[in-house]
Protein backbone atom coordinates (compact mmCIF):
# COMPACT_ATOMS: atom_id res chain seq x y z
CA UNK A 1 0.00 0.00 0.00
CA UNK A 2 1.23 3.48 -0.83
CA UNK A 3 2.15 5.80 2.02
CA UNK A 4 -0.43 8.21 0.57
CA UNK A 5 -3.32 5.75 0.60
CA UNK A 6 -6.37 6.28 2.74
CA UNK A 7 -6.17 10.08 2.48
CA UNK A 8 -9.23 12.09 3.36
CA UNK A 9 -9.99 14.03 0.19
CA UNK A 10 -13.59 14.99 0.94
CA UNK A 11 -13.56 16.15 4.56
CA UNK A 12 -16.67 15.98 6.66
CA UNK A 13 -18.26 19.03 8.18
CA UNK A 14 -16.36 20.49 11.15
CA UNK A 15 -16.85 18.60 14.39
CA UNK A 16 -19.11 20.29 16.88
CA UNK A 17 -16.69 19.78 19.79
CA UNK A 18 -14.97 23.06 18.90
CA UNK A 19 -17.76 24.78 16.98
CA UNK A 20 -18.88 26.97 19.87
CA UNK A 21 -15.49 27.56 21.45
CA UNK A 22 -12.01 28.09 20.11
CA UNK A 23 -12.98 29.46 16.68
CA UNK A 24 -12.86 33.09 17.67
CA UNK A 25 -11.66 36.41 16.34
CA UNK A 26 -13.76 37.82 13.49
CA UNK A 27 -16.72 35.95 12.11
CA UNK A 28 -16.86 35.44 8.36
CA UNK A 29 -20.06 37.43 8.22
CA UNK A 30 -18.53 40.57 9.77
CA UNK A 31 -18.80 43.52 7.43
CA UNK A 32 -15.41 45.06 6.73
CA UNK A 33 -15.94 47.47 3.90
CA UNK A 34 -15.65 50.56 6.08
CA UNK A 35 -13.26 49.25 8.74
CA UNK A 36 -10.72 51.92 9.49
CA UNK A 37 -6.98 51.46 9.36
CA UNK A 38 -4.85 51.96 12.44
CA UNK A 39 -1.18 51.56 13.19
CA UNK A 40 -1.89 48.83 15.75
CA UNK A 41 -4.82 46.45 16.09
CA UNK A 42 -3.49 44.33 18.98
CA UNK A 43 -5.08 44.56 22.41
CA UNK A 44 -2.95 42.37 24.67
CA UNK A 45 -2.31 43.31 28.28
CA UNK A 46 1.13 44.61 29.25
CA UNK A 47 1.81 41.39 31.19
CA UNK A 48 1.08 39.19 28.18
CA UNK A 49 3.17 41.40 25.90
CA UNK A 50 6.11 40.58 28.17
CA UNK A 51 5.42 36.92 29.03
CA UNK A 52 4.04 35.32 25.86
CA UNK A 53 6.05 32.96 23.69
CA UNK A 54 3.40 32.41 21.01
CA UNK A 55 0.34 34.48 20.08
CA UNK A 56 -2.21 32.94 17.76
CA UNK A 57 -5.44 34.01 16.11
CA UNK A 58 -8.15 32.03 14.36
CA UNK A 59 -10.16 33.02 11.32
CA UNK A 60 -11.84 29.75 10.39
CA UNK A 61 -14.11 31.05 7.59
CA UNK A 62 -16.75 28.46 8.37
CA UNK A 63 -19.17 29.88 5.78
CA UNK A 64 -16.55 29.80 3.01
CA UNK A 65 -17.14 26.16 2.12
CA UNK A 66 -17.95 23.71 -0.63
CA UNK A 67 -18.82 20.06 -0.07
CA UNK A 68 -16.01 17.73 -1.11
CA UNK A 69 -13.50 20.50 -1.78
CA UNK A 70 -10.02 20.00 -0.27
CA UNK A 71 -9.87 23.64 0.93
CA UNK A 72 -12.53 22.77 3.46
CA UNK A 73 -14.04 24.56 6.43
CA UNK A 74 -13.02 21.51 8.47
CA UNK A 75 -9.37 22.55 8.33
CA UNK A 76 -9.12 25.07 11.19
CA UNK A 77 -11.43 23.10 13.53
CA UNK A 78 -9.23 20.03 12.95
CA UNK A 79 -6.18 22.05 13.97
CA UNK A 80 -7.91 23.38 17.08
CA UNK A 81 -8.91 19.85 18.07
CA UNK A 82 -5.30 18.69 17.72
CA UNK A 83 -4.04 21.61 19.80
CA UNK A 84 -6.57 20.85 22.51
CA UNK A 85 -5.66 17.15 22.52
CA UNK A 86 -1.98 18.09 22.91
CA UNK A 87 -2.63 20.62 25.72
CA UNK A 88 -1.40 23.39 23.45
CA UNK A 89 -3.99 25.88 24.64
CA UNK A 90 -3.93 29.13 26.63
CA UNK A 91 -5.56 27.32 29.55
CA UNK A 92 -2.85 24.65 29.59
CA UNK A 93 -0.01 27.12 28.95
CA UNK A 94 -1.05 30.33 30.74
CA UNK A 95 1.12 33.34 30.02
CA UNK A 96 3.07 31.49 27.32
CA UNK A 97 0.40 30.72 24.71
CA UNK A 98 -2.06 33.53 24.04
CA UNK A 99 -5.07 33.67 21.75
CA UNK A 100 -5.69 37.06 20.17
CA UNK A 101 -9.42 37.64 19.78
CA UNK A 102 -11.62 40.56 18.87
CA UNK A 103 -9.41 41.72 16.01
CA UNK A 104 -11.04 43.56 13.14
CA UNK A 105 -11.20 42.38 9.54
CA UNK A 106 -8.92 44.10 7.06
CA UNK A 107 -10.35 47.03 5.17
CA UNK A 108 -10.60 47.01 1.40
CA UNK A 109 -7.96 49.74 1.39
CA UNK A 110 -5.50 47.53 3.27
CA UNK A 111 -5.99 44.76 0.74
CA UNK A 112 -5.55 47.26 -2.09
CA UNK A 113 -1.98 47.85 -0.94
CA UNK A 114 -1.17 44.58 -2.73
CA UNK A 115 -4.14 44.05 -5.09
CA UNK A 116 -5.74 46.14 -7.83
CA UNK A 117 -8.81 48.15 -6.79
CA UNK A 118 -10.93 46.70 -9.62
CA UNK A 119 -10.16 43.14 -8.51
CA UNK A 120 -11.02 43.81 -4.86
CA UNK A 121 -14.28 45.60 -5.63
CA UNK A 122 -15.14 43.07 -8.34
CA UNK A 123 -14.71 40.13 -5.96
CA UNK A 124 -17.01 41.83 -3.47
CA UNK A 125 -19.65 42.28 -6.19
CA UNK A 126 -19.36 38.66 -7.38
CA UNK A 127 -19.80 37.33 -3.84
CA UNK A 128 -22.88 39.49 -3.35
CA UNK A 129 -24.55 38.85 -6.70
CA UNK A 130 -23.33 35.63 -8.37
CA UNK A 131 -21.96 33.28 -5.71
CA UNK A 132 -21.64 30.37 -5.34
CA UNK A 133 -19.35 29.98 -8.34
CA UNK A 134 -15.83 29.05 -9.45
CA UNK A 135 -13.39 31.80 -10.37
CA UNK A 136 -10.98 29.60 -12.34
CA UNK A 137 -10.41 26.06 -13.59
CA UNK A 138 -8.49 25.12 -10.43
CA UNK A 139 -11.78 25.28 -8.51
CA UNK A 140 -11.10 28.50 -6.68
CA UNK A 141 -14.62 28.89 -5.37
CA UNK A 142 -16.57 31.67 -3.71
CA UNK A 143 -19.72 31.75 -1.63
CA UNK A 144 -21.73 34.77 -0.55
CA UNK A 145 -19.52 34.86 2.58
CA UNK A 146 -16.14 34.55 0.87
CA UNK A 147 -15.27 38.24 0.49
CA UNK A 148 -15.80 38.93 4.17
CA UNK A 149 -14.02 35.68 5.09
CA UNK A 150 -10.98 36.72 3.07
CA UNK A 151 -10.91 40.15 4.72
CA UNK A 152 -11.16 38.48 8.12
CA UNK A 153 -8.19 36.24 7.30
CA UNK A 154 -6.07 39.21 6.26
CA UNK A 155 -7.24 40.99 9.40
CA UNK A 156 -5.94 38.16 11.57
CA UNK A 157 -2.55 38.42 9.90
CA UNK A 158 -2.38 42.19 10.36
CA UNK A 159 -3.45 41.88 14.00
CA UNK A 160 -0.68 39.37 14.68
CA UNK A 161 1.93 41.58 13.05
CA UNK A 162 0.77 44.34 15.38
CA UNK A 163 0.78 42.07 18.44
CA UNK A 164 4.28 40.78 17.75
CA UNK A 165 5.63 44.28 17.10
CA UNK A 166 3.87 45.63 20.19
CA UNK A 167 5.45 42.85 22.27
CA UNK A 168 8.85 43.58 20.75
CA UNK A 169 8.55 47.26 21.63
CA UNK A 170 7.34 46.47 25.16
CA UNK A 171 10.33 44.21 25.76
CA UNK A 172 12.72 46.83 24.44
CA UNK A 173 11.22 49.40 26.82
CA UNK A 174 11.50 46.95 29.72
CA UNK A 175 15.15 46.30 28.88
CA UNK A 176 15.93 50.03 28.75
CA UNK A 177 14.16 50.59 32.06
CA UNK A 178 16.13 47.76 33.66
CA UNK A 179 19.38 49.19 32.34
CA UNK A 180 18.63 52.73 33.53
CA UNK A 181 17.64 51.39 36.92
CA UNK A 182 20.98 49.71 37.39
CA UNK A 183 19.62 46.17 37.25
CA UNK A 184 22.30 43.50 37.44
CA UNK A 185 20.42 41.32 34.97
CA UNK A 186 21.12 41.44 31.25
CA UNK A 187 19.88 44.63 29.61
CA UNK A 188 19.29 42.92 26.25
CA UNK A 189 15.63 42.83 25.26
CA UNK A 190 14.02 39.40 25.24
CA UNK A 191 13.01 38.24 21.74
CA UNK A 192 9.44 38.95 20.70
CA UNK A 193 6.93 36.12 20.73
CA UNK A 194 6.03 34.42 17.48
CA UNK A 195 2.61 34.86 15.91
CA UNK A 196 0.52 32.22 14.14
CA UNK A 197 -2.68 32.89 12.19
CA UNK A 198 -4.93 29.87 11.73
CA UNK A 199 -6.63 31.57 8.81
CA UNK A 200 -8.32 30.63 5.60
CA UNK A 201 -8.81 30.87 2.70
CA UNK A 202 -5.10 30.64 1.91
CA UNK A 203 -3.43 33.50 0.09
CA UNK A 204 -0.10 32.88 -1.61
CA UNK A 205 -1.48 32.15 -5.11
CA UNK A 206 -3.62 35.31 -5.23
CA UNK A 207 -2.30 37.53 -8.01
CA UNK A 208 -2.18 41.32 -8.02
CA UNK A 209 -5.27 41.35 -10.25
CA UNK A 210 -7.02 38.07 -9.56
CA UNK A 211 -7.78 35.07 -7.38
CA UNK A 212 -6.10 31.73 -8.07
CA UNK A 213 -5.42 28.31 -6.59
CA UNK A 214 -8.00 28.41 -3.74
CA UNK A 215 -6.63 31.85 -2.75
CA UNK A 216 -8.57 35.12 -2.79
CA UNK A 217 -6.32 37.76 -1.20
CA UNK A 218 -2.57 37.63 -0.56
CA UNK A 219 -2.51 37.29 3.21
CA UNK A 220 1.27 37.27 3.57
CA UNK A 221 1.68 40.11 1.08
CA UNK A 222 -0.85 42.30 2.89
CA UNK A 223 0.78 41.53 6.25
CA UNK A 224 4.18 42.49 4.83
CA UNK A 225 2.89 45.80 3.49
CA UNK A 226 1.22 46.54 6.82
CA UNK A 227 4.50 45.91 8.63
CA UNK A 228 6.23 48.34 6.29
CA UNK A 229 3.67 51.12 5.99
CA UNK A 230 2.17 51.10 9.49
CA UNK A 231 4.91 49.73 11.76
CA UNK A 232 8.04 51.13 10.15
CA UNK A 233 9.67 47.77 9.40
CA UNK A 234 11.40 48.53 6.12
CA UNK A 235 12.68 45.07 5.12
CA UNK A 236 10.49 41.97 5.19
CA UNK A 237 11.52 38.36 4.62
CA UNK A 238 8.70 36.09 3.41
CA UNK A 239 9.61 32.40 3.57
CA UNK A 240 7.09 30.09 1.89
CA UNK A 241 7.34 26.35 2.64
CA UNK A 242 4.03 25.34 1.08
CA UNK A 243 4.45 22.48 -1.41
CA UNK A 244 3.12 24.75 -4.17
CA UNK A 245 5.01 27.80 -5.38
CA UNK A 246 3.63 31.06 -3.98
CA UNK A 247 3.31 32.64 -7.39
CA UNK A 248 1.02 35.41 -6.19
CA UNK A 249 3.42 36.63 -3.52
CA UNK A 250 6.24 36.23 -6.04
CA UNK A 251 4.47 38.49 -8.56
CA UNK A 252 3.28 41.11 -6.07
CA UNK A 253 6.88 41.77 -4.98
CA UNK A 254 8.62 40.93 -8.25
CA UNK A 255 10.29 44.33 -8.64
CA UNK A 256 10.45 45.28 -4.95
CA UNK A 257 13.88 45.06 -3.26
CA UNK A 258 12.39 45.70 0.19
CA UNK A 259 10.80 42.23 0.35
CA UNK A 260 12.95 39.10 0.11
CA UNK A 261 10.69 36.27 -1.06
CA UNK A 262 12.06 32.73 -0.66
CA UNK A 263 9.97 29.74 -1.73
CA UNK A 264 10.89 26.07 -1.26
CA UNK A 265 8.33 24.07 -3.23
CA UNK A 266 7.94 20.93 -5.35
CA UNK A 267 9.33 21.22 -8.85
CA UNK A 268 6.63 20.80 -11.49
CA UNK A 269 3.69 21.00 -9.08
CA UNK A 270 0.81 23.44 -9.46
CA UNK A 271 0.89 26.17 -10.71
CA UNK A 272 4.06 25.34 -12.68
CA UNK A 273 5.87 28.54 -11.73
CA UNK A 274 8.79 29.07 -9.37
CA UNK A 275 11.68 28.19 -11.64
CA UNK A 276 15.08 28.98 -10.21
CA UNK A 277 15.68 31.42 -13.07
CA UNK A 278 12.90 33.64 -11.70
CA UNK A 279 14.89 35.93 -9.42
CA UNK A 280 12.73 39.03 -9.69
CA UNK A 281 13.22 41.92 -12.06
CA UNK A 282 14.12 45.58 -12.17
CA UNK A 283 15.02 46.95 -8.75
CA UNK A 284 13.86 43.64 -7.26
CA UNK A 285 16.28 41.46 -9.22
CA UNK A 286 17.86 39.07 -6.74
CA UNK A 287 15.15 39.55 -4.09
CA UNK A 288 13.25 36.46 -5.24
CA UNK A 289 14.77 33.06 -4.41
CA UNK A 290 12.98 30.03 -5.80
CA UNK A 291 13.98 26.52 -4.72
CA UNK A 292 12.15 23.90 -6.82
CA UNK A 293 12.76 20.65 -4.90
CA UNK A 294 12.51 17.37 -6.79
CA UNK A 295 9.48 15.13 -6.13
CA UNK A 296 10.10 12.77 -3.24
CA UNK A 297 12.14 15.30 -1.27
CA UNK A 298 11.59 15.06 2.46
CA UNK A 299 12.93 16.10 5.83
CA UNK A 300 16.61 16.16 4.90
CA UNK A 301 15.97 18.23 1.76
CA UNK A 302 13.79 20.74 3.60
CA UNK A 303 16.39 21.32 6.30
CA UNK A 304 19.31 21.50 3.85
CA UNK A 305 17.38 24.06 1.80
CA UNK A 306 16.83 26.19 4.88
CA UNK A 307 20.37 25.91 6.25
CA UNK A 308 22.19 26.33 2.93
CA UNK A 309 19.96 28.83 1.10
CA UNK A 310 17.25 30.45 3.26
CA UNK A 311 19.43 31.32 6.25
CA UNK A 312 22.38 32.75 4.23
CA UNK A 313 20.02 34.76 2.00
CA UNK A 314 18.29 36.14 5.09
CA UNK A 315 21.59 37.01 6.74
CA UNK A 316 22.63 39.03 3.70
CA UNK A 317 19.22 40.76 3.52
CA UNK A 318 18.96 41.56 7.26
CA UNK A 319 15.15 41.60 7.63
CA UNK A 320 13.21 43.63 10.17
CA UNK A 321 10.49 40.96 10.42
CA UNK A 322 10.00 37.41 9.13
CA UNK A 323 6.66 36.30 7.70
CA UNK A 324 6.19 32.59 7.01
CA UNK A 325 3.69 31.30 4.47
CA UNK A 326 3.13 28.06 6.35
CA UNK A 327 1.65 25.41 4.08
CA UNK A 328 1.36 21.84 5.34
CA UNK A 329 0.70 20.15 2.01
CA UNK A 330 4.28 18.93 1.66
CA UNK A 331 3.39 16.40 4.37
CA UNK A 332 3.66 12.82 3.14
CA UNK A 333 -0.04 12.29 3.84
CA UNK A 334 -1.23 15.14 1.64
CA UNK A 335 -3.06 14.20 -1.57
CA UNK A 336 -2.29 17.26 -3.70
CA UNK A 337 1.46 16.96 -4.29
CA UNK A 338 4.50 14.72 -4.02
CA UNK A 339 6.91 15.85 -1.30
CA UNK A 340 7.44 13.69 1.78
CA UNK A 341 7.88 15.97 4.78
CA UNK A 342 7.28 14.38 8.17
CA UNK A 343 5.29 15.94 10.98
CA UNK A 344 8.60 16.64 12.72
CA UNK A 345 9.88 18.47 9.65
CA UNK A 346 7.49 21.29 10.49
CA UNK A 347 8.81 21.41 14.05
CA UNK A 348 12.35 21.75 12.76
CA UNK A 349 11.42 24.37 10.14
CA UNK A 350 9.44 26.44 12.65
CA UNK A 351 12.29 26.30 15.16
CA UNK A 352 14.76 27.43 12.50
CA UNK A 353 12.50 30.31 11.42
CA UNK A 354 12.19 31.56 14.98
CA UNK A 355 15.90 31.16 15.71
CA UNK A 356 16.65 33.16 12.55
CA UNK A 357 14.24 35.90 13.64
CA UNK A 358 15.73 35.93 17.15
CA UNK A 359 19.20 36.53 15.68
CA UNK A 360 18.28 39.08 13.05
CA UNK A 361 15.18 41.05 14.00
CA UNK A 362 14.40 40.80 17.69
CA UNK A 363 12.37 37.62 17.28
CA UNK A 364 9.64 39.23 15.15
CA UNK A 365 8.17 36.29 13.22
CA UNK A 366 4.59 35.64 12.09
CA UNK A 367 3.32 32.37 10.58
CA UNK A 368 0.26 32.41 8.31
CA UNK A 369 -1.58 29.24 7.37
CA UNK A 370 -1.55 28.43 3.67
CA UNK A 371 -2.23 24.92 2.31
CA UNK A 372 -2.56 21.52 3.92
CA UNK A 373 -5.45 19.29 2.87
CA UNK A 374 -5.10 16.01 4.72
CA UNK A 375 -6.63 16.81 8.07
CA UNK A 376 -4.29 14.53 10.02
CA UNK A 377 -1.12 15.78 8.36
CA UNK A 378 -2.29 19.38 8.63
CA UNK A 379 -3.28 19.26 12.29
CA UNK A 380 -0.22 17.27 13.36
CA UNK A 381 2.09 19.62 11.46
CA UNK A 382 0.60 22.78 12.95
CA UNK A 383 0.64 21.29 16.46
CA UNK A 384 4.33 20.43 16.06
CA UNK A 385 5.01 23.96 14.82
CA UNK A 386 3.34 25.29 17.98
CA UNK A 387 5.56 23.01 20.07
CA UNK A 388 8.66 24.40 18.37
CA UNK A 389 7.59 28.00 18.90
CA UNK A 390 6.91 27.29 22.58
CA UNK A 391 10.31 25.64 23.00
CA UNK A 392 8.94 22.10 23.36
CA UNK A 393 10.27 18.94 21.75
CA UNK A 394 8.58 17.47 18.68
CA UNK A 395 5.65 15.21 19.31
CA UNK A 396 6.71 12.85 16.52
CA UNK A 397 8.92 9.85 17.12
CA UNK A 398 12.08 9.35 15.10
CA UNK A 399 11.18 5.98 13.63
CA UNK A 400 10.80 5.16 9.94
CA UNK A 401 7.42 5.64 8.24
CA UNK A 402 6.33 2.60 6.24
CA UNK A 403 5.98 3.29 2.53
CA UNK A 404 8.08 6.43 2.27
CA UNK A 405 10.67 6.27 -0.48
CA UNK A 406 14.30 7.31 -0.18
CA UNK A 407 14.93 10.98 -0.80
CA UNK A 408 16.53 11.96 -4.15
CA UNK A 409 19.69 13.21 -2.44
CA UNK A 410 21.77 13.78 -5.56
CA UNK A 411 19.02 15.77 -7.28
CA UNK A 412 18.57 17.88 -4.15
CA UNK A 413 22.31 18.50 -3.98
CA UNK A 414 22.32 19.74 -7.58
CA UNK A 415 19.35 22.05 -7.00
CA UNK A 416 20.96 23.63 -3.96
CA UNK A 417 24.32 23.98 -5.69
CA UNK A 418 22.63 25.77 -8.58
CA UNK A 419 20.77 28.07 -6.18
CA UNK A 420 24.01 28.99 -4.44
CA UNK A 421 25.57 29.86 -7.78
CA UNK A 422 22.56 31.85 -9.04
CA UNK A 423 22.30 33.88 -5.83
CA UNK A 424 26.02 33.95 -4.94
CA UNK A 425 25.47 32.37 -1.52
Amino acid sequence: MSARSGILTSPPAPRSRRSSRGVRGVSASSSAGDASSSSSSSSLSPDLLLSSKLIFATSAALDHARDGHPESNARVPAILDALADADLTPAARPGELVELSGFRPASAEEVMRVHAKNFVSGLNLLCKTRAPMDLDVSATYITSASYDAALAGVGSAIALVDAVVDASEARERAARAAASGGSSSSSAAAPAPAGFALCRPPGHHALPRGAMGFCLFGTAAAAARHAQTQRGLAKVLIFDFDVHHGNGTNDIFRDDPSVLFVSAHEDGAYPGTGKMSDVGEGDGAGATVNLPLPPGSGDAAALRAFDEIVAPAAARFEPDIVIVSAGYDAHWRDPLAGLNYRTGTYHRLAARCKELADRMCGGRCVFLLEGGYDLIGLSEGVADSFRALLGDDSGEGAGAIAGLTEEPEEKVRRVLAEAKAVHQL
